[in-house]
């Protein structure tokens, strides 16, 4: 059963704990100064890579430039 105590705002909101962090993190970096906004930006890009695995082997793996939030 669940508690009738104080709910988190954020979840109040309707928003994931990890949707509110995100949230934060860009106003932080949005209100640094330069050269430390830049720096901070070009840290949010995400790489990863997808392997398409057939029949027990990896295929050439694809890269993918990803940035949280668009």
């Amino acid at each position: 059963m669940a508690s009738s105590g104080a709910v988190p705002f954020w979840r109040a909101a309707g928003m994931t704990y990890i949707t509110y962090s995100n949230i934060c993190a860009n106003l932080v970096r949005n209100c640094l100064k330069e050269p430390y906004k830049a720096e901070a930006l070009s840290r949010e890009k995400v790489h990863f890579s997808f392997s398409k695995w057939v029949e027990g082997k990896p295929e050439k793996p694809t890269v993918r430039s990803d940035t949280p939030g668009q």
